[in-house]
C-alpha cells in the first residue's frame, strides 16, 4: 500500500508504508441458495403446523466449507418499521454444539445495519455453519420487515 504526501513545493513524494496484515475474507454461501447476500422479509409462521413447529423464514444458515480464522456477519435493513427486531447469530460446530455470538434488538433506519464480529475460530472445534435468526414467534409485531444478511469467513 502506498501513500502520497504533498510537499511544500507542490510536488508529491511516493512513500512506501508497511502494509498492515488485513484478513482476506470470502462470502459464505447460504444453505439452499447460490447468492451470497440473502434478502428476506420477516413473516409469521403460516397455519397451525407452522406455529406449532415454528416454521418461518427467520433462520438462515451459511455453510462453512473450509477452515477460517474469523467470521464477520452483516445485517442491513431494507425497510423501516416502528418496532425493533430480535437478531441472534450462532456459530454451529460439527459436533452438534453451537455458540451464540449475537443477541440484540435492533431498529435500524432504512439502508443501515450492523456488522457483528469478527468472531475468532474456537480452539479445538470445527465450525460447520453460521446461523442468522431475525424475528421471533413471541413478537407478532416483528413482521413485514425486509432485510439483507451475509457472512464472511476470513483468514
Amino acid at each position: 500500500m502506498s501513500r502520497l504526501i504533498p510537499l511544500l513545493s507542490g510536488t508529491a513524494l511516493l512513500l512506501l508504508a508497511p502494509v498492515t496484515a488485513e484478513a482476506a475474507c470470502t462470502f459464505l454461501k447460504p444453505v439452499g441458495s447460490g447468492e451470497a447476500i440473502v434478502k428476506k422479509k420477516v413473516e409469521r409462521p403460516k397455519g397451525l403446523i407452522g406455529i406449532t413447529i415454528g416454521r418461518t423464514n427467520w433462520n438462515t444458515d451459511f455453510v462453512v466449507d473450509q477452515p477460517y480464522s474469523s467470521f464477520k456477519l452483516f445485517f442491513t435493513a431494507d425497510s423501516s418499521d416502528s418496532t425493533s427486531y430480535p437478531i441472534e447469530a450462532f456459530i454451529k460446530f460439527s459436533d452438534g454444539s453451537n455458540l451464540k455470538v449475537a443477541d440484540e434488538q435492533l431498529q435500524p433506519p432504512l439502508g443501515t445495519g450492523r456488522m457483528f464480529g469478527p468472531f475468532s475460530q474456537v480452539q479445538g472445534k470445527s465450525i460447520s455453519q453460521v446461523n442468522f435468526k431475525v424475528g421471533a414467534n413471541k413478537d407478532p409485531k416483528a413482521t413485514g420487515f425486509s432485510y439483507r444478511i451475509s457472512v464472511q469467513g476470513c483468514n
